[in-house]
């Protein structure tokens, strides 16, 4: 499968709202290689997701996928997720500090609060419902890709612009209290 062009901030269509995707569109073979496209596109960018807006697409398809990732190296491993028109619905008013970055905003991290536990409802890539709960860490990861479909980076939702930081100094200045905050997290949450 061909590896996908990431769209960077200030591209527009990481700022449209991503149309839903029907069922009959879902399973065509071009749609299947897409997703397959998207796949292959994340894991050579060591994304730990990405929304088809990320590539030029808005439609609402994200995948999403930690295994072992050295991007991110204290994220939780979450086995390949397919979402289609995904609808998140927070479980509780807990949220957390989560130091994120973005493939289509290179090289700056900033925090962003999360919801702790959220309902994902969406279609798989055949078509198949799914409807499960996601805590933690895992589930700053789908709400993250889930903000793309609706033309949102994680810039508009850093509430302290003092916290940006390039990689380099999140990895200096930053990086050993965010991974005890997520061990924390972890333990308490789940993954």
């Amino acid at each position: 499968m061909p590896i996908l062009k990431v769209a960077q901030i200030g591209h527009p269509v990481l700022r449209q709202k991503a149309r839903e995707v029907s069922r009959e569109e879902l399973l065509t073979p071009a749609f299947q290689a897409f997703i397959d496209s998207m796949i292959e596109t994340m894991r050579d960018a060591q994304g730990a997701g990405l929304a088809a807006n990320q590539v030029h697409e808005p439609v609402r398809v994200c995948v999403i996928e930690v295994k072992d990732n050295p991007r991110y190296p204290y994220k939780p491993n979450i086995p390949l997720t397919i979402l289609v028109n995904p609808v998140l619905t927070p479980l509780c008013g807990t949220r957390f500090e989560n130091y994120e970055g973005c493939l289509s905003v290179p090289d700056l991290r900033g925090i962003v609060y999360r919801s702790v536990e959220i309902r994902v409802e969406a279609l798989d890539r055949f078509g198949n419902p799914i409807d499960k709960v996601v805590r933690g860490v895992t589930a700053g990861t789908f709400q993250h890709e889930c903000d793309h479909l609706d033309g949102m980076l994680f810039v508009d939702r850093v509430e302290d612009p003092r916290t940006f930081c390039t990689w380099k100094e999140f990895a200096r200045q930053h990086e050993n209290r965010f991974r005890e905050h997520i061990k924390e997290l972890v333990e308490h949450y789940g993954s």
